[in-house]
C-alpha cells in the first residue's frame, strides 16, 4: 500500500520568493533609492531643461519672461509699498532691496508651488515607467535654479544700476544661493507627497504662499518692524526664524552696500544651514517612505 503525502498549497509570497520575484515597485532601501536618483541625473536635467524650455513656448516674448516676470512684480510692489504705503521711508537703497526680494522669493514660492504638482501632475508618466519618484520634484527646483541663474544676471545688471558696488562680499551669494537651493528641493519633496494624495492642496498654496510673502519681509523691513518691540515674543521668533526671510536677508547682505555696511547677525547663517539640512534631508526621507504608493489609487 502507497501512502502519497500531500504537500500543503504555497501561498503567492512563498512562490514568489521560490522563484525570485519582488514585487513590482517595492520602495528600495535609501542608500539603493540614493544611487538610482544619482544614476538618473542626466534624466533630471534634460527633464528640467525640457520644461525651461516649453514654458512661455507659445507666448511671444517666450524665455523673455522668465526675467519680466519677476520684474513686473517689483515694480507692483514698488509702487504698493514704496510709494503708496511708503515702506521705503526706512530702509536704504529701497529698490535694490526690493528686487533682491522680489527675484530670491520668486524661487522660493515657484519651487514650493511647483512641488505640489510635482508627482500627481505626471502621473501617466509616474505609471508608465520605473525610475525614482523623487526625480520630478527635484527636476522642477532644477528648472526654477536654472530660470534663477538667469535672472540673477539680470539682478547683478540693476544692482549696478543703482549704484551698488561690486565687492568680495558678493561671492557670499554662491553658500547663500546653494543653501536655498537645497531647501527648496526638500520643500518641494514634502509638497510632492502631500499634494499626490491630495491634489486639492495646489488650490490652497497660492493663499498659503501669499501670507508667507507678506511675512517674508519681501516688499518691508522685518529689522525695522523688530526694534519697535510691541509684538509678542512668538511673532519676534518666528519672524527672525523664517526661512525665507533668513535667505532673502543673506542675498541682500551680500549684494546691497548699506546691508553690507550693518553688521550680519550671527545666528543667520547657522539658521540658513539648519533649515536646509532640515528641509533637505528630512523632505527627501519623507518623499521616500512613500516611494511604492505614488501612481497607485
Amino acid at each position: 500500500m502507497t501512502v502519497t503525502t500531500v504537500t500543503a498549497p504555497q501561498s503567492p509570497a512563498e512562490l514568489a520568493a521560490a522563484h525570485g520575484l519582488t514585487v513590482s515597485g517595492a520602495r528600495p532601501s535609501l542608500p539603493r533609492y540614493l544611487a538610482e536618483l544619482w544614476g538618473r541625473r542626466h534624466f533630471v536635467t534634460a527633464y528640467a531643461g525640457a520644461r525651461m524650455q516649453a514654458t512661455y513656448s507659445t507666448a511671444r516674448l517666450g524665455q523673455v519672461w522668465h526675467l519680466m516676470t519677476p520684474l513686473l512684480n517689483a515694480s507692483v510692489y514698488y509702487f504698493i509699498f514704496g510709494v503708496v504705503m511708503n515702506a521705503s521711508h526706512h530702509v536704504p537703497d529701497y529698490v535694490p532691496f526690493l528686487i533682491t526680494g522680489v527675484f530670491v522669493w520668486d524661487f522660493i514660492g515657484s519651487s514650493v508651488n511647483a512641488g505640489t504638482r510635482a508627482v500627481h501632475g505626471n502621473l501617466g508618466l509616474v505609471r508608465a515607467l520605473h525610475f525614482p519618484r523623487a526625480s520630478l520634484p527635484i527636476s522642477s527646483v532644477v528648472q526654477l535654479f536654472q530660470q534663477l541663474l538667469v535672472t540673477m544676471g539680470a539682478l547683478v545688471v540693476l544692482l549696478l544700476a543703482f549704484g551698488q558696488t561690486p565687492g568680495p562680499a558678493w561671492l557670499l551669494a554662491l553658500p547663500a544661493l546653494f543653501l536655498m537651493a537645497v531647501f527648496c528641493a526638500g520643500c518641494a519633496l514634502v509638497m510632492a507627497r502631500v499634494g499626490s494624495k491630495n491634489p486639492d492642496v495646489s488650490q490652497l498654496m497660492p493663499f498659503v504662499l501669499r501670507t508667507w510673502m507678506y511675512s517674508s519681509g519681501v516688499m518691508w523691513s522685518i529689522d525695522s518692524v523688530l526694534r519697535t518691540d510691541h509684538l509678542p515674543h512668538w511673532v519676534t521668533l518666528l519672524l527672525k526664524t523664517n526661512p525665507a526671510a533668513v535667505y532673502i536677508d543673506l542675498m541682500r547682505f551680500a549684494l546691497i552696500d548699506s546691508f553690507k555696511a550693518a553688521s550680519l547677525p550671527h545666528h543667520v547663517w547657522p539658521i540658513a544651514i539648519g533649515w536646509a539640512l532640515l528641509a533637505g534631508v528630512g523632505g527627501f526621507v519623507y518623499f521616500w517612505k512613500a516611494e511604492e504608493e505614488y501612481g497607485r489609487g
